[in-house]
């Protein structure tokens, strides 16, 4: 099983690998395959030599192990180090991006529960420093993925943390928001979407 930091358990590990499930605790596997096409799209890009972009590991300490065999490994508990900040960084066109990808099944909003105040604070941080942060928010149950800039998304935050609003209404993000077009190769093209307005940063 895997821990967080003030020590919950949260679903148990189970692979015969040394890997842990990417799966977030909250979202179950709703995210995963979106994770999985997101990544599937940085390797197109790094194979084309478009940009560099991967996902960030999650620190943790693995405090018990079994080797049920000697090729492999099974971590039965450990803990995360201490909360990540966003799913993905890299550099595109000689500047540095970082972005958090979630997912709802919500047609009509995009609960901003599912975002955390620490990776808010790091996206800030990184436009502060001249590089690029922003959010892809897949509405699954739609199939359309949209590109929300940290300034953008600032305007429902701060909302949100005064108690005023709880979601960002999908008519807003439609509004306010890029789509991402969605290919076979790559799969979701979010630096085409993220040309359109790159000059702004």
């Amino acid at each position: 099983m895997v821990n967080y930091p003030n020590k919950k358990k949260s679903q148990s590990v189970d692979r015969g690998t040394s890997e842990i499930k990417h799966s977030k605790i909250e979202y179950g596997k709703r995210g995963m395959r979106f994770e999985t096409e997101i990544d599937l799209t940085n390797k197109y890009y790094l194979n084309h030599q478009i940009a560099v972009i991967h996902k960030k590991p999650t620190p943790i300490q693995i405090v018990h192990v079994d080797y049920p065999k000697r090729s492999k490994a099974v971590i039965k508990e450990a803990y995360f180090q201490k909360a990540s900040t966003t799913d993905y960084n890299g550099v595109y066109k000689g500047k540095y991006i970082d972005f958090e990808a979630k997912v709802t099944q919500n047609k009509t909003s995009f609960p901003l529960i599912n975002i955390h105040e620490h990776q808010v604070k790091h996206m800030q941080q990184i436009k502060q420093h001249g590089g690029i942060a922003f959010l892809l928010l897949n509405f699954q149950s739609l199939n359309e993925i949209y590109m929300i800039p940290i300034q953008t998304f600032m305007h429902y935050w701060e909302r949100y943390i005064n108690d005023e609003k709880k979601s960002i209404p999908y008519q807003a993000i439609k509004r306010d928001g890029f789509l991402v077009k969605q290919n076979y190769q790559p799969r979701i093209d979010y630096l085409q979407t993220l040309n359109q307005f790159i000059e702004h940063f």
